[in-house]
């Protein structure tokens, strides 16, 4: 309802921006968001609205639904979602990221194809579900964030003879109708002109291909220098301004980043930020979804930082990126089949940036699993092929590292969908078959452990905020390196001013792994020790070479054991 107390909101012009009469809007739980354990879920495929319970037991499980069931909305909601927000709570997780709310085509169940920005898809709830679920959440002190779409619409109009056109050359196709005489809304996206009209795109990696073409049949917006892409970026930052204002939302992850415009992506995040601002929410938060090469990245992320093209000072006001180049690597290293190479080299490479330095952390969101897993031929969730420690010591991995982590729903309870199209990974968590039973179970161990891990995070600032280094290994206490093989102990540290952690992990699931790791000898003297506080019990001392120039302690792991130790008592 518009605040002219009409049940439809059809125009940006219908829309009230100033704060809501009497309403406090949530700050940002005091703290910074590197801090935070983010949980990301598909709203039809996380609960629906009945009433249902899991099997009391320890054992990891598989989702529910069949590759037709899985193809079609499954029935998850708001309300679901509102219901068992302890779910999420207990696991340790502090952020919620949602899938797209807005009301979608009927073919979409992701959320990805809007038709309708100014409605909650009623397939989901309502506007009021949506407030309801922010504010239970904030009730927890977990932030919400909302999936967006700025660079397409959905598949809400037709080429010619509603025929598939593809991207050829830059010409412009012709526009033949829309396929609601309703639809879009607002009605300023009722034009034509606002669209680039230039058929599917077929290289993704090809500029100006990629930006201007259309994802399959979804229609990609102008985001150009044009008055019309200008004016798309009007409509488009009203609109999410009135959701913050509306809802109370934290921040937003913005679909497909890649595809858009330099000076698109620094508009929206800017007007939009002074808006949250202006509610007073200091810290509204937003990161992108880019895949690319890494050097990309400081071209998107710190809103404070600006890079010269074309002439033009552009400051993106991305505040992260999601991790994609980690995300390649990790998932292999922790199953104990690939060299760990590329991941030292990864943190080698953030650390010669800066990166390294604990600040950077909020730059970059990690994550082990997702929904589409881009650049992938065969899709298969994390634990496809790990077991229960491998998949707990993937996400430890996320929990003690660089970055803010983030877990995909299921992967929690050991969900292994795997296949060739994107629904095979986007399980249901409830029975599509038994009204009565869900997954949501807190006595898996899977679960356990995570939620073991992020307290252990929780309270240890240097796991937040501590600069990150990969540390060298031996096995005779003389000769260190980096490791180099598929099997291997995997450590590294974090260090908060006189403060070490050591993150440990033998990635083979058939043999112990014993051997000598370096630490920081300023930190850690000869005699003194560093004790165990997830994994293990008791405590090692630090020892000294015979040339007197390295410190270490020596670790015996067993077959898939991850471990964490401080030197603080």
């Amino acid at each position: 309802m518009n605040m002219s107390g009409s049940n439809t909101v059809n125009s940006i012009f219908d829309i009230d921006l100033s704060p809501k009469p009497g309403k406090t809007y949530w700050a940002d739980g005091n703290r910074e968001w590197r801090e935070e354990f983010i949980y990301f879920l598909l709203i039809d495929r996380f609960h629906d609205d009945l009433e249902r319970a899991p099997e009391d037991k320890p054992n990891r499980q598989t989702g529910f639904g069949n590759a037709d069931q899985l193809q079609r909305i499954c029935g998850g909601t708001l309300s679901g979602i509102t219901r068992h927000l302890d779910y999420i709570r207990d696991l340790g997780c502090t952020a919620l990221w949602l899938s797209p709310v807005f009301q979608n085509n009927a073919f979409s169940y992701h959320g990805y194809a809007v038709e309708n920005y100014l409605e909650v898809d009623q397939r989901f709830g309502t506007k009021k579900d949506l407030e309801d679920l922010v504010e239970k959440a904030h009730s927890y002190d977990i932030k919400v964030f909302l999936d967006i779409v700025l660079h397409h619409s959905g598949d809400n109009w037709t080429y010619p003879g509603d025929e598939k056109y593809y991207y050829y050359q830059g010409a412009v196709f012709p526009f033949e109708s829309w396929r609601s005489q309703d639809l879009p809304v607002p009605i300023e996206l009722r034009n034509p002109e606002l669209y680039w009209r230039k058929g599917q795109i077929r290289n993704f990696d090809a500029y100006p291909e990629t930006r201007e073409g259309d994802f399959e049949n979804l229609k990609s917006y102008k985001n150009d220098a044009s008055p019309e892409a200008l004016l798309v970026q009007q409509i488009l930052t009203k609109i999410h301004c009135y959701w913050i204002r509306e809802t109370d939302v934290d921040g937003f992850r913005i679909d497909a980043v890649k595809h858009m415009g330099e000076e698109t992506v620094s508009q929206f995040c800017s007007h939009v930020r002074e808006y949250a601002y202006k509610l007073g929410k200091r810290n509204f938060f937003f990161f992108g979804e880019f895949v690319g090469p890494e050097e990309m990245y400081n071209r998107y992320i710190g809103p404070k930082t600006s890079v010269v093209i074309e002439d033009k000072a552009i400051y993106f006001g991305l505040n992260s990126v999601l991790d994609f180049p980690l995300y390649h690597i990790l998932a292999d290293v922790i199953r104990g089949v690939s060299k760990p190479q590329k991941l030292v080299e990864r943190y080698e490479s953030l650390r010669q940036g800066a990166m390294g330095r604990g600040e950077f952390g909020e730059f970059l969101v990690t994550f082990i699993d997702n929904h589409d897993q881009l650049g992938q031929l065969i899709k298969r969730r994390f634990g496809k092929e790990a077991s229960e420690n491998q998949i707990i010591a993937g996400i430890g991995f996320l929990l003690c590292a660089l970055g803010t982590p983030c877990i995909y729903y299921g992967t929690e309870q050991g969900f292994d969908g795997s296949g060739e199209k994107d629904f095979n990974v986007r399980e249901a968590m409830f029975s599509l078959e038994d009204p009565k039973v869900n997954a949501l179970n807190k006595s898996c161990r899977i679960y356990q452990q995570i939620a073991a891990l992020a307290k252990l995070r929780k309270g240890n600032a240097a796991l937040r905020f501590g600069r990150m280094y990969m540390r060298k290994l031996s096995v005779d206490g003389k000769d260190f390196m980096l490791p180099t093989f598929e099997k291997c102990l995997l450590a590294f540290s974090r260090v908060l001013y006189d403060e070490e952690i050591v993150v440990a992990y033998n990635s083979s699931q058939d043999e112990n792994d014993e051997e000598y790791v370096r630490v920081d000898p300023l930190l850690n003297p000869q005699g003194s020790s560093l004790r165990f506080i997830y994994g293990q019990q008791g405590s090692v001392n630090v020892l000294l070479n015979e040339e007197g120039n390295k410190h270490f302690i020596k670790l015996k792991l067993e077959p898939g054991q991850f471990v964490v130790l401080t030197n603080k008592s």
